[in-house]
């Protein structure tokens, strides 16, 4: 009865465990790794590789004298005790000097990656990062920007992140176009991205921030170079006023009228120095919201964030304003024609 009782566990057991190793097996998930995008990673996935062929290489050897020691010469009756060694000043240099070369040709070209990429390229793109629970902010100095959880960036262009946190320690991860890089209060790292291609790139917060450190997310977009200077061109203007009378209007004045106009800045509506909340001003040209968990194209999602925020994102620092669904169908259509 008690062999029964663990056949159905011990199946349990190797289901889980199959699972999580075809899990591994996965490829060309948008937090891929192993799939590099542009040069920078590509020199990272070139290193991971190379030390992985070299790891294996061991492990098969080791392993394989291992078996060979284990069955060849295994103790067999009639079989003589093999003649024991000591002291072997030859055997001990080479087994000295062989990991030593092995050591040596992984480190040199690891710190030769990691200085590569310690310092920005004098003619690289600055971008300022500022982690917040649980948002990325992006500061373009150069075109006087302001956005959130989606950059921009143009293809074939080095980019340097200058990254720091406006609360707790973050991590910047945007797996297919370099490794990880934390934000922390007070101090300023760096982190290179450059994209081959046009495409879009998942990214995430890889440090534990909080209550909804699984729902801060971001993304990446790169353009070639003349959709990017009319990315720059879109982000620079000012925004359109809605029309008199319209939805649109309804919406902007219980934008004013709530506690909207008291965190986010919109410019030339509410100009805020030092908002709490992400620039809204061209809201709608973003793919995705709320820390780039919500998708602005899915019908109800901004509606269900605007109606309770803290229930989407636990801990939130938007507030439910418990505000109606005619307030909701308004600030929505105002929030959507911020392009």
């Amino acid at each position: 009865m008690a062999t029964k009782r663990r056949r159905p566990r011990f199946r349990l057991a190797i289901t889980l465990g199959l699972a999580i190793v075809l899990s591994a097996c996965a490829t060309g998930g948008p937090l891929d790794s192993l799939d590099p995008q542009g040069p920078i990673a590509e020199d990272i996935d070139g290193l991971f590789k190379m030390t992985l062929y070299i790891a294996t290489a061991i492990f098969v050897l080791v392993q394989g004298a291992l078996l060979i020691a284990i069955f060849v010469f295994r103790d067999r009756k009639g079989r003589k005790e093999p003649k024991q060694t000591h002291g072997n000043a030859k055997l001990e240099v080479v087994w000295t000097i062989i990991p030593v070369v092995i050591l040596a040709a992984i480190a040199v070209p690891t710190v030769q990656t990691i200085f590569k990429y310690t310092d920005c390229a004098d003619d690289s793109m600055n971008i300022d990062v500022i982690g917040h629970q649980w948002w990325f902010e992006y500061q373009y100095e150069d075109y006087d920007i302001t956005t959130a959880n989606v950059l921009a960036m143009p293809t074939d262009t080095e980019v340097c992140l200058r990254m720091t946190s406006d609360d707790v320690v973050h991590n910047y991860w945007i797996p297919k176009l370099n490794g990880k890089r934390y934000l922390i209060p007070g101090q300023e790292t760096v982190l290179q991205l450059e994209a081959d291609q046009p495409a879009e790139y998942w990214g995430h917060c890889a440090e534990f921030c909080g209550l909804s450190h699984a729902l801060m997310r971001a993304r990446v977009i790169a353009y070639d170079q003349p959709d990017f200077d009319a990315w720059v061109a879109e982000q620079v203007a000012a925004p359109v006023m809605p029309a008199a009378g319209s939805l649109e209007e309804q919406g902007l004045e219980i934008f004013l009228g709530n506690q909207c106009a008291a965190c986010h800045n919109i410019d030339d509506v509410n100009p805020l120095e030092n908002a709490i909340g992400p620039d809204l001003t061209h809201f709608a040209t973003r793919s995705v919201f709320a820390g780039a968990v919500l998708e602005l194209a899915v019908p109800g999602e901004l509606e269900a964030w605007l109606a309770n925020p803290p229930e989407i994102k636990p801990g939130s620092y938007m507030p439910n304003l418990n505000l109606s669904q005619d307030e909701i169908d308004a600030l929505s259509a105002y929030l959507r024609s911020l392009e």
